[in-house]
């Protein structure tokens, strides 16, 4: 690539800084207005998340698609890991960039907050973009936030709010990551039945009847064993066993009836040994894992406002750090953090019917 930063033509004819436009890019963190270089880290920071929120919409559309798909070649699930897994990567990344901004100090930082105005991170639409996609409800948000409440008041400011306002309102309308997922992990077979096929429903309750049975046994077991032995309070921890049971009920059958995403799911972490299931497995633990390094992400930033400007009130009127770690609570993927609470050990397992489906010669308990 030539060094000049003027685009020299197209394809391979471009410079080094025409095709990356770095006159461009280079040119929004307003030195020329005289800027302090704090203010420049500042800005430079906030700018590259922004950049990564646009790689990461990408990449989570891309999976969604993937996914939203009424049937799922097998080859397509490693495609979607590896989107998914560079979406980890770019939040782990983005989690360190805030150790570059606690290069900032107190001082340094209240040398120029003033100018920001009413700008705030919460105005980034990309971020709620982002949200919307991956499928967090409103009802899950913070005080049941209306996430586009504010950039409708903005959107008669300028073409570009518009403009955010209309994108965040076409999201809207859009599948979410998590009911595309919800939908493929209902199609998973489970006992050998395939969803849809006659006498379905019946294998499936049969075999989370199974699994609550044997799961209620485990806390009844335990509980009788701690009483034996003299435990303090024994009622007390009978009833938080008690309380576990019903809460796998709840889980697997909530208002009484059998869903099959979340059979879908427990049978897959229950047996992912076998064939057909180690895909599926991965892509579970790929989202687990973007899940996790976004509240890392989420609980860094808090840690780092704190550590710059303590328990003031944020620039756009949040209540600043209590506001970031309330966000670092959301779990937009619970299912999958959930179904890790009720998980048996293999040889408590529903005894596997219909082997042959998974790829897997012979029973295995």
């Amino acid at each position: 690539m030539g060094s000049g930063y003027g685009a020299g033509g197209s394809g391979s004819n471009h410079t080094y800084g025409g095709y990356l436009g770095l006159n461009e890019l280079l040119a929004l963190q307003r030195d020329n207005e005289g800027v302090s270089n704090d203010e420049m880290h500042f800005i430079i920071v906030h700018q590259t998340f922004e950049l990564w929120f646009k790689q990461v919409i990408r990449e989570l559309r891309e999976v969604r698609d993937l996914l939203a798909a009424e049937h799922v070649p097998e080859s397509d699930v490693p495609t979607a890991v590896a989107h998914l897994g560079r979406v980890t990567e770019i939040f782990r990344l983005m989690g360190h960039q805030w150790k570059v901004m606690e290069t900032l100090t107190p001082q340094g930082f209240l040398a120029f907050r003033d100018g920001l105005g009413t700008a705030s991170g919460f105005e980034s639409f990309q971020m709620r973009e982002m949200e919307i996609l991956l499928g967090l409800k409103n009802e899950d948000r913070i005080h049941e936030m209306d996430p586009l409440g504010h950039f409708r008041k903005l959107a008669s400011r300028s073409e570009a709010d518009a403009l955010a306002l209309a994108t965040l309102e076409a999201a809207l309308e859009e599948v979410t990551l998590v009911d595309a997922l919800t939908n493929w992990l209902e199609r998973t077979p489970i006992q050998g039945s395939f969803y849809g096929q006659d006498g379905d429903d019946q294998t499936v309750e049969d075999y989370v009847d199974s699994h609550l049975s044997a799961y209620a046994a485990i806390g009844e077991a335990i509980g009788a064993r701690m009483e034996a032995q003299g435990v303090e309070n024994i009622e007390a921890v009978k009833a938080r066993f008690a309380s576990a049971t019903q809460g796998a009920q709840d889980y697997l059958k909530p208002d009484g009836a059998t869903n099959r995403a979340r059979a879908g799911l427990l049978f897959i972490e229950s047996y992912r040994e076998l064939p057909l299931l180690a895909w599926p497995r991965i892509l579970i633990d790929a989202i687990v894992e973007l899940e996790e390094s976004m509240v890392i992400w989420r609980t860094c930033h808090a840690r780092m406002v704190e550590r710059i400007i303590g328990r003031r009130v944020g620039t756009g009127g949040s209540s600043g750090v209590d506001y970031l770690d309330a966000t670092a609570k959301y779990r937009i993927f619970g299912d999958l953090w959930g179904v890790r609470t009720i998980l048996l050990k293999p040889e408590l397992r529903p005894a596997l019917l219909n082997p042959e489906v998974y790829g897997f010669a012979g029973n295995r308990s």
